[in-house]
């Protein structure tokens, strides 16, 4: 399927849960945020039907987010109804790593083909300052976990203030060589003055060549994630939100006045 611009749209993200473990500086404030109630957040069964219908109109890649989705109980199900869909040629998550060493095994059983792990810096003392108190050792383990299960390639997340000529990003370029991974920089944003750049090693950040739809876990369709755009599909139904998305997705981003990286999925 085509936007408006003929851009092929193949890609769809999957946000499951507004809840996160982390309180990374440049995602939410330092208190957290207002937990939105259960009943607005989508069931799995609502998220599947919605995938299958997007699969049949031409999206073959999905990616899970969250806020952190390894939070939200029984993930691993919705993985499973996720993989058994014909069409999806490429499932991923996009994870912080600190459940990671729980979840891999179950999470490559159940059909997870790539996962994208979370890290700006090696320093254990920078990352428990970026994330508010988050235990670096943890997310390693998850990594080690996520080789030791086979998952092919393990992407590494890296946030950085301009590129990855900086100090973390480099510990990170470092430690990525050494354990055989590959790594994404990407340059720190922000929603509402719509400041956004390219990723390094991604094609996040190039409007000419986007792909993406994101459905949030409330259930909103947006076809742009730097615009206030957004469909519903509980009001719509999947069909026509994905028609209306396509057709109103904007050229290039502006900034989204509404929205938040952790409710997103980035």
């Amino acid at each position: 399927m085509e936007d408006c611009f003929g851009r092929k749209i193949t890609y769809l993200r999957i946000s499951v849960t507004d809840r996160c473990n982390l309180r990374c500086r440049y995602c939410m404030p330092e208190e957290g945020v207002k937990l939105l109630d259960r009943s607005m957040i989508l069931s799995y069964k609502e998220i599947d039907d919605f995938t299958r219908i997007a699969v049949e109109m031409g999206i073959d890649k999905v990616r899970v987010t969250g806020g952190e989705p390894l939070v939200r109980k029984n993930i691993v199900s919705l993985i499973e109804n996720l993989s058994s869909i014909d069409g999806i040629k490429d499932l991923s998550m996009t994870t912080n790593g600190v459940l990671l060493s729980e979840y891999a095994d179950d999470l490559k059983k159940a059909g997870l083909k790539r996962i994208n792990i979370s890290l700006d810096t090696v320093d254990a003392d920078r990352y428990r300052e970026i994330t508010r108190g988050g235990d670096i050792n943890r997310v390693l383990e998850g990594i080690s976990a996520a080789k030791r299960v086979g998952f092919n390639p393990i992407k590494l997340n890296c946030v950085v203030e301009k590129d990855s000529s900086e100090e973390s990003a480099l510990g990170v370029a470092e430690y990525a060589l050494v354990e055989n991974l590959s790594v994404r920089y990407i340059p720190l944003m922000d929603l509402k003055s719509g400041v956004f750049g390219r990723v390094e090693g991604g094609d996040g950040g190039n409007c000419s060549e986007c792909s993406r739809l994101r459905l949030t876990a409330t259930g909103m369709l947006k076809p742009c994630l730097f615009n206030n755009i957004e469909f519903s599909i509980r009001e719509l139904g999947a069909s026509k939100a994905i028609e209306l998305a396509l057709k109103h997705k904007p050229h290039k981003g502006g900034n989204n006045s509404t929205g938040c990286f952790y409710n997103i999925g980035g």
